[in-house]
């Protein structure tokens, strides 16, 4: 048994601001919550914090082995033009045996302003295999030995779900879109492997900055950000000694695993937690792949939808074994699709609080109502406002991107909202993450969520995507966080400079390491 604990602050601040400055913990659950007046008599042990107390923060949709990779430094994201892309490519390959990955490329901050092909890539390395990776995870570059690897040549076809760049030739050009990724991929084996301490390394410093629980998106095969390792196996080894509650959603190929992978991440430790399964519909704005109605502005494509059969049996697996169903889905096709799924699932009998769209981008009108409608949850993320502002119109359109990010259209049509990063496509910053759901980078500012709505996406929003119980409230878990200042006082930048003073995981407090970095990426 746990001695109880009255922890007193500065105030309470959550989604509904309940008031009150005080927090009685017991047994590593919520007691009460109210005035130190009313309670101080409630504990053996007072503590005095002089901050702000929070609920614990959650994000929702985050792949925590692929962001444990990036902290080792080694990321193309800082590249910025073809030849420094070339040198940092080299310099990998120096490092390491065997094939070279690269991660988080962005053409956009590129001199060039466009994707490298083969060719550039085997200016840096031709006798071994290349697959650099774009930071949104959809699309990956191969030098020409990965290609030869893989048996890709002019008359490969495009496996389903994917697309192999060409040139005017039928030649593969390297450039390789969704599933065509994993033709690469599959082939290379893990040679960029992320340890369990690595993955607790990276577990200890989301604590640092208050988050409490996530959704692990884990894969058990290569896919995007390739060659890290079964992440199942990697999060199992993992489970008995993370700081903070990890949700799964694992990236199942066929409904006959599903139930293996619940089985294993059943036996491991308390804190990892079977949630369901993660499916995708489409691609990214970023890689041209997201499943549009209209064709984009600047290319001549609506995209991929990849939406099939499969997914829904697979998905429909997830839900049968109690779990649910997470699937991706960003153009506005894509997420109509998405939307008729959850409705049929729905209409046999699913629980809606099971069933997650992964991002919502953008949505048709109608579709707004029809998710609502559903019971779905939308996992959306905030910080893409931050790293799209400069281009997305030009690739949507004026009349797309007025309902692009739409969080307060979808708010106000009363769909739930949960806040994620999708880290390592961003940086795992809940408080960058709440500033731009406030101030939208200035872009669609019709659309900001205020101080209150804003935290409730990263608190009872992403609990209930989690399967959580409501934060705060008596006899949940004391998943809570204090930091430096009121978060609804602070404007958006302010609230970029929060300091988080303690993390506090089932009523035991987190120890991090303050110096080390959040991101390295």
């Amino acid at each position: 048994m746990m001695a109880a604990h009255l922890y007193i602050a500065d105030g309470i601040r959550t989604e509904s601001d309940r008031g009150g400055n005080a927090v009685l913990v017991a047994d590593g659950r919520i007691a009460a919550v109210g005035r130190w007046d009313d309670l101080r008599g409630s504990a053996p042990e007072t503590v005095y914090q002089g901050c702000w107390l929070l609920p614990g923060l959650r994000d929702a949709h985050i792949h925590p082995v692929a962001y444990a990779a990036t902290l080792r430094g080694a990321t193309l994201a800082a590249a910025v033009d073809f030849e420094d892309l070339i040198r940092r490519v080299r310099g990998t390959a120096r490092k390491v045996e065997g094939a070279v990955i690269g991660m988080r490329l962005n053409e956009e901050t590129l001199a060039e302003r466009h994707l490298p092909d083969r060719h550039v890539l085997d200016r840096a390395v031709t006798d071994r295999a290349v697959l650099v990776h774009r930071y949104c995870g959809h699309v990956a570059i191969a030098n020409t030995e990965a290609l030869r690897r893989a048996g890709i040549d002019a008359g490969s076809p495009n496996p389903p779900g994917g697309l192999i760049d060409r040139n005017e030739r039928g030649e593969p050009t390297g450039v390789l879109r969704e599933t065509a990724i994993e033709l690469v991929a599959d082939r290379l084996g893990y040679t960029n492997h992320v340890s369990a301490d690595e993955l607790l390394d990276a577990l200890h410093r989301l604590a640092a900055v208050g988050i409490t629980s996530i959704g692990a998106i884990l894969r058990t095969g290569p896919g995007a950000w390739a060659s890290l390792g079964n992440e199942v196996a990697i999060a199992c080894r993992a489970s008995a000694l993370m700081p903070i509650n990890v949700g799964a959603y694992v990236i199942e190929e066929t409904p006959d695993t599903v139930a293996a992978t619940k089985t294993s991440i059943d036996n491991a430790g308390e804190r990892l937690r079977w949630l369901g399964i993660k499916r995708f519909a489409d691609g990214s704005f970023g890689g041209h792949t997201a499943a549009m109605h209209e064709e984009f502005i600047d290319v001549a494509t609506t995209g991929t939808l990849r939406l099939t059969d499969l997914d829904r049996a697979i998905a429909q697996q997830g839900l049968t074994l109690g779990g649910g169903a997470a699937i991706h889905a960003i153009g506005d096709a894509a997420c109509g699709a998405v939307i008729a799924m959850f409705e049929e699932f729905v209409a046999e009998g699913a629980d809606p609080a099971r069933l997650r769209i992964e991002h919502a981008s953008v949505l048709e009108e109608g579709d707004v109502a029809r998710l609502a409608a559903s019971g779905a949850i939308a996992v959306v993320q905030p910080p893409f406002l931050g790293s799209e502002a400069d281009w997305l119109g030009h690739r949507l359109g004026e009349e797309r991107l007025l309902r692009t990010y739409a969080f307060a259209t979808l708010e106000r049509a009363g769909i739930t909202l949960a806040g994620s990063s999708d880290s390592p496509v961003e940086p795992p910053d809940p408080w960058a993450g709440m500033a731009l759901a406030r101030d939208r980078a200035g872009m669609v500012t019709e659309e900001q969520l205020s101080a209150e709505r804003a935290l409730a996406m990263y608190t009872t929003g992403a609990a209930k995507a989690l399967c959580e119980p409501e934060p705060l409230a008596v006899d949940s878990p004391a998943d809570f966080i204090l930091v430096d200042r009121d978060p609804f006082a602070a404007t958006p930048d302010e609230l970029r400079e929060t300091t988080v003073e303690a993390t506090y995981v089932d009523g035991r407090q987190v120890a991090v390491d303050r110096d080390q970095p959040l991101w390295l990426g």
